[in-house]
């Protein structure tokens, strides 16, 4: 088991999100982040057959799971969950850059910069925010996304709706290295298909 203390959880409300990509460019830019990192990215889910094709999107990031895959599947100790705020955190000095870890998650989460180190959300906990949200909470114009101390019941709700929305569109997977990517459409048309930005 991974208890911790707190939980805290960035919210996603699909019902609200405008596709703007606001968030993930306030991200991006807030940390710097070199080119194909993304720490969070809004996928296009795509539903149905013409003429009666739905979209929605979902802002994904790390999770921060009660009970994380990728820290089970990681055989250099790298990745920890913090007791006191729920946080999972990597240690790049102990990360060999293997993969397990993207391999395990099923959000497709992980992701490797320029020195082969994993790397994804903290939550901004430790950037000075000056008491504020997140850049991408804050950012969200019609507050698809919310900052909130939540239970280990809630966020394992959250977890689900997530899953739920990438099954659906065939981008969940993890364990056995069969993920497809986000950006890739599913195999049939007609079927549930997802598409984010490449690049910066």
């Amino acid at each position: 088991m991974h208890a911790s203390v707190k939980e805290y959880l960035i919210r996603f409300d699909p019902g609200k999100c405008l596709q703007c990509h606001g968030c993930e460019t306030a991200c991006k830019s807030w940390r710097d982040l070199p080119y194909g990192i993304r720490f969070r990215r809004v996928v296009n889910l795509w539903d149905g057959g013409y003429p009666a094709v739905t979209s929605k999107s979902l802002s994904l990031a790390c999770l921060h799971c009660v009970a994380p895959a990728c820290l089970d599947a990681c055989a250099a100790g790298a990745i920890s969950k913090s007791e006191e705020d729920g946080r999972v955190v990597v240690d790049a000095a102990r990360c060999i850059g293997c993969k397990a870890c993207a391999r395990a998650c099923p959000y497709g989460v992980p992701q490797f910069g320029p020195d082969k180190v994993m790397v994804k959300c903290d939550l901004c906990l430790d950037q000075q925010l000056g008491g504020l949200e997140p850049p991408c909470v804050a950012t969200c114009p019609d507050r698809a996304l919310v900052w909130e101390e939540t239970t280990p019941a809630g966020k394992k709700a959250e977890e689900a709706a997530v899953g739920g929305l990438l099954a659906k569109a065939g981008l969940l997977g993890g364990g056995q290295g069969k993920r497809r990517r986000a950006g890739k459409a599913a195999p049939k048309r007609g079927s549930g298909q997802a598409s984010c930005g490449r690049g910066s």
